[in-house]
């Protein structure tokens, strides 16, 4: 309250003290030795105070006496007087004359040589120079001899409140993690005021939000921007734009003011667990299939993003974990069930399996949210393939006496089909060496040593091929081939 209190003093008397010192007729500039001002013996000095004014003048601790001040943008019709220069050697006779040198000399700054009278002949802007130092003399108006040493002072260019404040670098953007706690810092957005910084409250900015509210705010003075909510969610609002508002003269009435964007952006933390889109997924599969190859995937969706979403894939529980795998997708960010082990569908028809996702990175501020992962049951369905036949054995070993007589069963091989059909199996007819004929599932001799440019004998007749059974369907059916060795005997 007293801080408030002095502002609103400081903002009463300072348009006053303005007024009054560009009312005096005359305006002191000490010599360049710094004499004391109205000093006995003192070569320059300004017409005579008043003794209110010096009474006045005194109290002013911090007034600089080998300064002038003249109001910035003033204007009018007549040449603004700054003030007036004087020696006590001056009798009134005319017989001295002021000369002015220096900054502006001639050009912005006139002086009556008579009179000492310093004017300003133009508009005078402080943020483009804010003083101008120059020097008085006084001289015999014959002679130009110089009565006394020349004086330097300074005219300071007196601020108005002309310039608004302005952001000079937006708009602005800024990042903060979604799920902050209240009264988390977003960022920093300064304006800049082009008016005096130490004369009055023209550079003294107060800052608001326009817009933006109720989930951030800002410091008045500092210009920092905090989050006004907590645990603001980037899933529910990822972008906020807030407008800022800058307010010159302490943010009084009657102000300037410029305003600015800033866009703050949620960043993603891993606040949500994997959830599967479903809780049960079936697959079928043949039997037949290669190892290895990719029965089905699943998925489980996590709002989050980047690393944040990342899910591993494991099969934790049923009956078919030995014959099956899953592996995880980076990219697609899903599991691929693939088979490990063959598969018979006259064994085993189905298989469940239960699957788990589960998040790679896991925060542990947010453990509480959790378990960060989801269960879902796969149920596979084993299809029947057509597979070949099955021999009895994995070889055949058949013998036969030498003069066998022609069709005589000399050994017998025997397969089945493994399918749950059970079809019939046929063997064609095809010769062995040319002495011997599969008919049906039985071997024969096809041919005696009568008539025979060699002799069937042990030496001669034993031959081994490899002959074909297929299965007896109407559709192409597949083969299996076995060997079989045949023997003469004597």
């Amino acid at each position: 309250m007293p801080e408030r209190l002095a502002e609103m003093l400081l903002d009463l008397w300072t348009p006053l003290i303005i007024l009054w010192i560009t009312l005096p007729p005359c305006i002191y500039s000490a010599p360049m030795n710094q004499s004391p001002v109205l000093m006995s013996g003192s070569p320059l000095e300004l017409n005579r105070l008043s003794e209110e004014q010096r009474i006045l003048n005194r109290s002013k601790r911090g007034w600089v006496w080998n300064q002038m001040f003249v109001l910035e943008e003033f204007s009018g019709p007549e040449p603004i007087l700054v003030g007036r220069l004087h020696t006590d050697l001056d009798p009134g006779s005319k017989k001295i004359k002021y000369i002015l040198s220096g900054d502006g000399a001639g050009t912005i700054f006139q002086i009556n040589d008579v009179t000492g009278d310093i004017h300003a002949i133009k508009r005078l802007d402080r943020e483009e120079k804010a003083e101008y130092t120059l020097t008085a003399q006084a001289v015999d108006w014959e002679t130009n001899k110089p009565l006394e040493p020349p004086s330097e002072f300074i005219i300071k260019v007196q601020d108005i409140n002309d310039n608004a404040p302005e952001f000079l670098n937006g708009p602005y953007h800024a990042t903060v993690p979604e799920m902050s706690i209240l009264g988390t810092s977003v960022t920093n957005v300064t304006a800049t005021d082009a008016d005096d910084p130490v004369y009055g409250n023209s550079a003294k900015l107060v800052y608001s939000i326009l817009e933006g509210q109720p989930y951030f705010s800002i410091e008045p003075e500092t210009a920092i921007i905090k989050t006004a909510l907590p645990n603001m969610d980037r899933e529910a609002k990822e972008e906020y734009l807030v407008v800022i508002q800058a307010k010159d003269m302490g943010g009084h009435s009657g102000g300037l003011s410029g305003t600015t964007t800033l866009t703050v952006t949620l960043t993603d933390v891993n606040d949500n667990p994997p959830k599967f889109a479903q809780s049960l997924y079936h697959f079928s599969v043949p039997e037949d299939v290669v190892l290895g190859t990719a029965i089905g995937r699943v998925k489980a969706n996590d709002q989050d993003i980047g690393e944040n979403a990342q899910s591993s894939y494991d099969i934790i529980d049923g009956d078919g974990t030995a014959l099956f795998e899953i592996t995880s997708d980076a990219q697609a960010q899903d599991g691929i069930i693939r088979l490990r082990k063959p598969l018979d569908f006259e064994t085993k028809k189905s298989y469940t399996l239960k699957v788990e996702a589960a998040n790679v990175h896991i925060d542990p501020r947010f453990s509480g949210r959790g378990p960060f992962k989801d269960t879902a049951t796969v149920k596979i369905v084993v299809e029947d393939a057509d597979e070949p036949p099955v021999f009895s054995s994995p070889t055949y070993l058949l013998e036969v006496h030498e003069n066998a007589a022609l069709n005589s069963v000399i050994g017998q091989v025997t397969a089945r089909d493994p399918d749950i059909t059970s079809s019939p199996i046929r063997l064609p007819s095809s010769s062995v060496c040319g002495i011997f004929q599969a008919r049906r599932l039985e071997w024969v001799a096809i041919s005696s040593s009568k008539g025979s440019s060699r002799p069937r004998d042990q030496t001669h007749v034993s031959c081994m091929g490899r002959w074909i059974l297929y299965c007896s369907t109407t559709r192409e059916a597949p083969t299996s081939t076995e060997w079989v060795l045949i023997n003469g005997q004597c």
